[in-house]
């Protein structure tokens, strides 16, 4: 495995038009999943919810995935937060970053999952699996969220208990943040599960919405288009799934051009 490369090389190899910033902080949370933290540029500018193309020169070559930002567009640093493939393009470098080490960064983020993209609603709800937390990490710690919405429900759905913890450190985070939590107050709820092991909330979160224990559990009504919006974000077959049940209830697709009742994010697929 090749080293990160250090801010030498990037000055002669990285590609115009890109940001070269600076890891602050790396965090583990199992051998599959991990957070870093990285310097942002001054004049980068996003909307909560949005994604940036993430790099590293690899050999001679820089090696590009889409990333959600997981900071809220008020943050001086940007986070991210990464699943490990042995054997990927990129992630089988980026694990090794250390703090000091060079990041890539493209300069025009994108994406689907914001506030921009749903129509005014009373309650919004952001089912997400694995790393598709990420995008919400950022909106749930953005003010305009609560400014928007009465209630916001994160579901984080994982195979192992362990993978919960980055969502968990999040609402932490914002329970104990000097301004956050008084925006917040008790309009953030959290709804995790796994799939593989024994936990009080088991099994797939469109099981749960189906067979109704996710409502009962949270003491909801079921959904209904007048007032919940949705945001989706996770794996193939997760996006699937939730976009029929959602559509079954009455909800609309939308995007940044024709806004609607729910979004997903499909940068991540395939």
């Amino acid at each position: 495995m090749n080293a990160p490369a250090k801010k030498e090389d990037f000055a002669v190899q990285a590609p115009a038009g890109v940001f070269v910033e600076t890891v602050t902080s790396v965090e583990h949370y199992t051998d599959r999943l991990f957070r870093f933290r990285m310097t942002r540029p001054q004049e980068f500018r996003f909307r909560s919810g949005e994604f940036a193309m993430i790099g590293l020169m690899v050999g001679e070559k820089p090696v590009y995935r889409a990333y959600s930002i997981a900071s809220p567009a008020w943050d001086e640093e940007l986070e991210f937060f990464s699943i490990k493939v042995p054997d990927g393009p990129l992630t089988s470098h980026l694990q090794a970053i250390r703090p000091g080490d060079q990041v890539l960064m493209r300069k025009k983020p994108t994406g689907t999952l914001v506030l921009d993209a749903l129509v005014p609603g009373r309650r919004l709800y952001m089912f997400s699996t694995g790393t598709g937390i990420a995008p919400f990490a950022s909106l749930m710690r953005d003010p305009e969220t609560y400014e928007k919405f009465e209630e916001v429900i994160l579901t984080h759905t994982c195979r192992d208990v362990a993978e919960l913890k980055y969502g968990f450190d999040l609402v932490e985070e914002i329970r104990n943040h000097e301004f956050l939590n008084e925006i917040v107050g008790d309009k953030l709820r959290h709804y995790a599960t796994v799939t593989r092991e024994d936990y009080g909330f088991k099994g797939r979160i469109t099981d749960l919405m189906t067979n109704g224990k996710f409502f009962a559990d949270l003491g909801l009504p079921s959904l209904d288009p007048a007032i919940d919006r949705g945001m989706i974000c996770g794996s193939t077959a997760m996006l699937k799934d939730t976009k029929e049940i959602l559509e079954a209830a009455g909800l609309t697709e939308g995007a940044n051009n024709k806004p609607a009742e729910f979004v997903i994010e499909r940068a991540f697929v395939g």
